[in-house]
């Protein structure tokens, strides 16, 4: 079942087409990827999707329901979460509090504040940051950091949940820690849809890929097709293999 999708999504900057007429879906359960250049319009996308920006045309729906016009709260609260390429998070609380905002203020119903720390504790369990969670968030490194975000993201009890570039700047064992715990996610039931520059994870644990290029999509297909797309590996892989990624 797709569980979300779009269709002709596009956006304008100015004259300047920053997505352009782009046809996607996620079906539910699964991992997707989303690959391309700098600058090819993968964060745009994510933004269309979480309303952070508003759409030029086009339509996005999630299970159904078209999500046009709707504000990035009323997203979060149907079920649609996000982490982002550079970590947003509240740098002077603690780990907990930094989690909590999601358990309070992302979900579609009330909770007690019982409720919410049952949820932040679970959470901040399954991505291994239990120990830390009276630990102000900038003293964390740049990885746990990224954890608060995925913990935040899942307090908000998402059924889709993006993540945008959550490998950047990690190293080798770090993106593999990674790896595991976008597969574990989803194992919980939960659909991702993930941008990611680290071929490594994003060949290993995702079923398809799309690919986008200076805001269209050019490729789409599973990771032995999208390695074999000599598009791709024209415009994408060639110099990512060539850069060592």
């Amino acid at each position: 079942m797709r569980i979300l999708e779009g269709q002709g999504v596009t956006k304008y900057f100015g004259g300047l087409a920053a997505v352009s007429n782009v046809d996607f879906h996620v079906d539910q359960g699964e991992i997707m990827g989303m690959i391309g250049p700098n600058g090819a319009g993968k964060t745009t996308l994510f933004n269309l999707i979480s309303a952070a920006l508003p759409l030029s045309s086009g339509e996005i729906r999630f299970k159904g329901q078209k999500l046009n016009g709707l504000k990035p709260h009323q997203i979060c609260k149907k079920g649609v979460s996000r982490t982002f390429q550079e970590t947003k998070v509240f740098a002077n609380m603690p780990v907990l509090q930094n989690v909590s905002v999601g358990a309070f203020f992302g979900t579609p119903t009330r909770i007690s504040t019982a409720d919410a720390v049952r949820e932040v504790t679970q959470a901040l369990e399954f991505v291994g940051l239990s120990a830390m969670s009276a630990t102000p968030v900038k003293d964390l490194t740049l990885v746990d950091q990224k954890r608060v975000e995925v913990a935040r993201a899942l307090a908000t009890k998402p059924e889709v949940l993006l993540l945008d570039e959550l490998m950047a700047g990690l190293n080798p064992a770090e993106v593999s820690e990674a790896m595991e715990l976008v597969t574990r996610i989803r194992d919980k039931g939960i659909t991702i849809f993930m941008v990611e520059h680290v071929m490594k994870a994003i060949m290993g644990i995702c079923e398809r890929i799309m690919m986008l290029h200076h805001g269209e999509k050019i490729a789409e297909g599973t990771p032995q097709e999208i390695a074999a797309n000599k598009t791709v590996i024209e415009i994408y892989l060639g110099e990512e293999t060539h850069a060592g990624s």
